[in-house]
């Protein structure tokens, strides 16, 4: 787990769990939106994830999956809860974990930032901008989601995932709790940065009670959320220490925050990747491995994060949307992924162009990598105002 230049980005490494991922490459969480609006998978979700099993990676971490659909990320999210369907989560865990892969879920609650048309946002504190509301939670609320994380992963568990992910980044809700922009409160959950982590780690000891010993549970955090008055680096290096010796079989480390009008990470001008460094002084703290997800665009770059030893593994998105077979692409020596580019970047632009190639790949059309920015927002927004339509059916939101 430490600084060996032995070590290649094909190297297996076993997890604390006992479990041996067989590279060091990750497809990091990004939210596919490919969940039927009713919360459940469909089959281009379960040919997305195969095909990224197939390509070579060590695992796949499904975005934004709610336990509770009161707080959903967008109704393209999956919820895993008592009334889904079973056997279509059983087909997205086996398909998902075809050629040695893994498959993990990562757990989410959007919090204050939960989707408006199906939501009423609940966080830490009370907010109001003008395009941004938030009630704040009740003691009773904060104290209910350790315990609704963990029923998700145990279900996770008897369905046939690898692991979870608890997804403490980007601004959603236990992301909300490590800030203090978001987290005001004065009780036992606010203050300090050792009171706003305590939901975290609550959370953390609750998933891993409740699960197998060889499930892999695995925290996102954010190195900073790169807004003023947001988690500092030196805050965030607080929260790595206090998730040491709890039985955390990774740590992936992040950054930035989807808060409107936040710059996110992906749109930033440095090039390379962007959180190393925080990971070097994260690995002086804890001694669980570490993946940095963010800005890895070149096999040299991953390769040398790895030779390092400041990471155990590369957390990959973006360019795995463009090559779902980048594995084996870079293991052939074969070139590393065009990324696009944008004339004009609309807000969301990124997000929308992604999203429906990840649409794409599920659904084998590779012709569709030159869509227009333009076509894919109406695109992606169009689905979204179907799905609003089901989720409020089926999860009988008013």
């Amino acid at each position: 787990m430490h600084t060996a230049s032995n070590v290649s980005l094909f190297s297996p490494l076993t997890l604390p769990n006992g479990r041996v991922l067989k590279n060091r490459i990750i497809k990091s969480a990004m939210s596919d939106s490919l969940a039927d609006g009713q919360g459940n998978p469909t089959p281009a979700q379960m040919r997305l994830y195969e095909r990224w099993a197939e390509g070579g990676l060590a695992a796949s971490i499904i975005g934004e999956v709610q336990g509770d659909p009161r707080y959903p990320e967008k109704p393209g999210n999956l919820v895993l809860d008592d009334a889904a369907d079973l056997k279509a989560f059983r087909d997205l865990a086996r398909r998902g974990s075809a050629n040695g892969a893994q498959l993990w879920l990562q757990l989410g609650h959007a919090g204050a930032m939960a989707h408006l048309p199906i939501s009423k946002p609940r966080g830490p504190s009370a907010i109001d901008f003008p395009d941004f509301r938030s009630e704040a939670m009740s003691i009773a609320e904060i104290r209910a989601v350790p315990d609704c994380f963990a029923r998700t992963a145990l279900r996770a568990a008897e369905l046939g995932f690898g692991g979870v992910q608890i997804h403490a980044a980007h601004g959603f809700l236990l992301s909300q709790f490590l800030s203090p922009l978001f987290n005001r409160r004065t009780d036992a959950y606010g203050g300090s940065i050792q009171a706003r982590m305590r939901l975290l780690l609550e959370t953390v000891e609750a998933v891993r009670s409740s699960v197998p010993s060889d499930f892999a549970v695995a925290v996102k955090l954010n190195a900073t959320d790169q807004l003023d008055g947001g988690l500092t680096e030196g805050e965030a290096l607080e929260v790595v220490a206090g998730l040491e010796g709890k039985d955390v079989d990774l740590l992936d480390v992040s950054g930035g925050t989807y808060f409107p009008g936040a710059p996110s990470s992906s749109e930033r001008a440095t090039t390379g990747p962007y959180f190393v460094e925080f990971a070097r002084a994260a690995r002086r703290l804890i001694s669980v491995p570490l993946m940095v997800t963010g800005g890895f665009k070149r096999k040299e770059e991953a390769e040398s994060a790895v030779r390092s030893g400041d990471v155990d593994f590369v957390g990959v998105a973006r360019g795995i949307v463009l090559d779902p077979s980048l594995p084996v692409t870079w293991q052939t020596g074969k070139s590393d992924p065009s990324f696009p580019r944008f004339a004009t970047l609309p807000p969301g632009g990124m997000t929308a162009w992604f999203t429906m190639r990840m649409t794409d790949l599920g659904e084998d059309r590779e012709d569709q990598v030159h869509r227009d920015i333009g076509e894919a927002i109406t695109e992606y927004e169009k689905r979204d105002e179907l799905r609003v339509v089901q989720w409020k059916r089926r999860f009988s939101v008013p």
